[in-house]
């Protein structure tokens, strides 16, 4: 048997039993960094099915929800400690010009949710050639 010393996290427990929702869940936690021609982007998701997770991007935001369900226990169990967070997080991210959100990788493995986002070509140096200075006119008629 486990102690508990949280005097309110009792009275989560007891409100989740009564009402037959869970806790507010905290936000998920993330990683995000540029590897050479991506930026990439790392979720935390324990516990959550591929299935409960959505990803959209609508102009330049980026939005992740997923769900944590309350596992299925039988009718006698009874709860002696939770403190995983369950329910629906979501977390949005304004993504930059730079990037080309049409072509998004999205991977989920032990848990964690990782986004590849691919950098534009058109925001990647390139070289510029320089003309020799005398640029052909052209008439354009109507």
């Amino acid at each position: 048997m486990l102690m508990r010393t949280d005097p309110f996290r009792e009275l989560d427990r007891l409100a989740q039993q009564i009402t037959g929702t869970w806790s507010k869940p905290s936000a998920m936690p993330m990683d995000a960094y540029r590897d050479h021609d991506e930026y990439v982007v790392a979720f935390d998701l324990p516990g959550v099915p591929r299935d409960a997770i959505d990803i959209d991007v609508e102009r330049n935001m980026l939005t992740v929800r997923a769900e944590r369900r309350p596992p299925q226990k039988a009718e006698d169990v009874q709860m002696e400690l939770s403190e995983r967070p369950l329910g629906i997080f979501s977390r949005q991210i304004v993504l930059a010009d730079t990037l080309d959100t049409e072509n998004i990788q999205a991977d989920y493995e032990t848990g964690v949710l990782t986004l590849r986002i691919p950098i534009a070509q058109r925001a990647k140096p390139h070289k510029i050639s320089i003309g020799s200075g005398q640029s052909a006119h052209t008439q354009i008629e109507s």
